[in-house]
């Protein structure tokens, strides 16, 4: 299991048992089990869902869980086939069967990657425009999917308060609905004090996920 997933992924679920009151122990060892496995990638993705099916109290976290299980992938499992896999036509097959799974935490745990192996600092900035590319023309889905952070990104310099202000005014249709106060909130402090912490929590809308959201994003990037 790569280092940073299973950073993630243990502050992420231990974050959200300890707002709803749970146990994660059985939970962890089990995904962890999961991401370790020597299964083909489909396989892994329905021991994945089992996990959750059998643990349905932390099923917010399941896409979320799906997407460090697509990140693992890429680190640790590609290494061992084939060098050119993820052009064959079995990496394209998964690719159709898994179009609906996930959320955009994908592109920013990939971003995150990047900037750690060029050894650059995250921002905002560089996030939707060098890596999302979202200034440019064939990428306008991007540029629709963040169209209300590309609108706001003046929040990474506010506070956590205005950031939920306008988080709150996302609508569940909306592609980042949940996600927007946590992401944007990355950006505005990537590696938040207790107190820091205390003051972000006071402002979520959904206390436990948007919380566990926000620390797996910050473990990731440690």
């Amino acid at each position: 299991m790569d280092t940073k997933v299973k950073k993630a992924i243990y502050a992420g679920v231990n974050s959200y048992a300890g707002y709803e009151g749970l146990d994660a122990t059985d939970l962890l060892s089990q995904l962890e089990q999961v991401f370790d496995s020597e299964a083909p990638f489909m396989d892994k993705v329905e021991q994945l869902d089992q996990v959750f099916d059998d643990h349905m109290r932390f099923d917010e976290l399941r896409e979320v869980s799906f997407d460090l299980l697509m990140i693992n992938f890429f680190a640790e499992d590609v290494q061992k086939l084939e060098e050119d896999y993820l052009d064959s036509e079995e990496w394209e097959s998964i690719e159709e069967q898994t179009l609906d799974r996930g959320t955009e935490l994908l592109n920013i745990f990939l971003y995150l990657r990047e900037c750690a192996d060029e050894d650059v600092a995250p921002s905002l900035d560089d996030y939707l425009k060098e890596f999302l590319l979202v200034e440019e023309d064939e990428f306008q889905d991007e540029y629709s999917i963040y169209e209300r952070v590309i609108a706001n990104q003046i929040l990474v310099e506010s506070d956590y308060s205005e950031i939920a202000k306008v988080a709150k005014t996302i609508g569940e249709g909306e592609e980042l609905y949940e996600l927007f106060y946590p992401v944007v909130s990355f950006f505005y402090e990537q590696d938040p004090d207790d107190r820091q912490l205390e003051e972000y929590v006071s402002q979520a809308a959904n206390k436990a996920f948007e919380t566990s959201i926000y620390k797996l994003i910050v473990h990731f990037n440690k």
